[in-house]
């Protein structure tokens, strides 16, 4: 490489290439990194706590493939476990013993597990959720938060109401108004406006801890207050685990703030990196689902066995002691040394995901993270990846640390937060 040559220029020729035969060279429109105003980095190999791009760039991952690499990227306990599986077969579209396997560690870890339906992602699961409420609460309407995300779903994809029983008006094109007009949106954390929504309802879902508008924590009681609102209006609970399963505690957000929902939907670290999906929950409820009630989900690489394999490693990884405590010291030590570089932030944690908010406000719902400094933070993660720390591309997203994350990681952290501060614009 000349000294003319871009430091990321097989990467800038790979989103070109990609820009041809991709839409806006990506499969996801966060990886784009448009959000912090640059071109992406295209990822070559990932071990532990680090990831290295096309062009030979190290970067210690807070990324962490939006939550999954939460025992490192490439763990020998996941290796070990698909070079087992991979000879079996990668697919059979029918039942095995992995499955019954994997739905009894689920169901052992998390409270609220009665019964078990696979899926082959985050947003299937939540799809599979919502009919399945519907189906037996003989009800439509579903109450969501502002800035909750649960994947790319029409009847989900809802912009905010001017009141919490206003019904929602679609945000995509593409979505027809019909697939919004029984979705309710109220503002997270406000309790009086969801038990208003709540009336005539089939269900609420909601983030535990919100991680798609930033990380924002439920307020003392408000988890509590919506069980009770749900029971009170004949609605059912929906835990959207899909990042805080396995993630804040062993048996997710719902055993961390000892809330039990009718239903939880999980993804991500379930699949140990793996496209997985699942949604369980009471056993009454799930009795709804076919083929033993008439809701219809189905679906051909649900319970697909190297997914098994590889969740069936992870759950048993995270299940040996002193895991979620050496998470929780993990989670801390960045936020320590985040607020150690003198950035001008407001930082939510908890556990061993976080976001730092560009704002000196507190930040409890989708209007306060809105209202941060996006451009401040997009500067901030530019020059994070100029010096080998890997963010996430959007103030909105959470980062992650894992099991890998340790002394190391956390000095390289430190020394590049510090020159990220300096190059913040004034």
């Amino acid at each position: 490489m000349t000294a003319a040559t871009p430091p990321d220029a097989r990467s800038r020729e790979l989103f070109a290439r990609a820009r041809r035969v991709l839409v806006g060279g990506v499969n996801s429109p966060v990886r784009a990194m448009r959000g912090i105003g640059r071109d992406p980095l295209f990822i070559d190999r990932a071990e532990g706590p680090r990831v290295w791009d096309v062009d030979g760039g190290e970067y210690v991952d807070y990324l962490s493939t939006w939550g999954p690499a939460i025992l490192g990227h490439a763990p020998s306990v996941v290796q070990d476990a698909l070079r087992e599986a991979i000879p079996r077969g990668t697919s059979y579209g029918a039942p095995t013993e992995r499955e019954v396997r994997f739905a009894e560690a689920v169901a052992g870890a998390v409270p609220s597990i009665e019964r078990l339906r696979m899926t082959s992602s985050g947003s299937e699961a939540v799809m599979g959720a919502l009919r399945l409420a519907r189906a037996a609460t003989g009800r439509d309407v579903v109450v969501k938060t502002i800035g909750g995300y649960h994947g790319a779903i029409d009847g989900l994809l809802v912009d905010a109401g001017s009141g919490p029983t206003t019904l929602g008006v679609p945000t995509s094109p593409g979505v027809p108004a019909a697939a919004t007009n029984s979705t309710r949106m109220v503002a997270y954390n406000d309790l009086g406006q969801a038990r208003e929504a709540l009336d005539g309802a089939a269900a609420m879902i909601i983030e535990p801890v919100a991680g798609n508008m930033g990380v924002v924590p439920p307020a003392d009681g408000y988890l509590r207050g919506l069980r009770e609102a749900c029971d009170a209006a004949g609605a059912l609970l929906i835990f959207d685990e899909v990042i805080t399963g396995f993630r804040v505690a062993h048996g997710g957000a719902q055993e961390r703030f000892g809330v039990t929902p009718d239903l939880t939907c999980f993804g991500k670290i379930i699949g140990g990196g793996l496209p997985v999906g699942a949604f369980g929950g009471r056993a009454d409820v799930m009795a709804e689902l076919a083929p033993e009630g008439p809701c219809y989900q189905a679906g051909t690489l649900s319970g697909n066995p190297l997914a098994t394999s590889a969740g069936l490693a992870v759950i048993g990884a995270l299940g040996e002691p002193g895991v979620y405590d050496r998470l929780e010291e993990s989670g801390a030590a960045l936020e320590e040394a985040i607020l150690a570089s003198g950035a001008p932030v407001t930082i939510n944690r908890v556990g061993s995901m976080l976001t730092p908010f560009f704002t000196d406000a507190t930040v409890t719902d989708y209007a306060d993270a809105t209202a941060c400094d996006t451009e401040r933070y997009a500067a901030f993660a530019r020059a994070l990846l100029g010096h080998g720390v890997y963010p996430p591309p959007s103030q909105f997203e959470a980062w992650f640390t894992g099991l890998t994350h340790t002394g190391a990681e956390l000095a390289a952290t430190r020394d590049a937060l510090a020159r990220a501060v300096e190059a913040l614009p004034a």
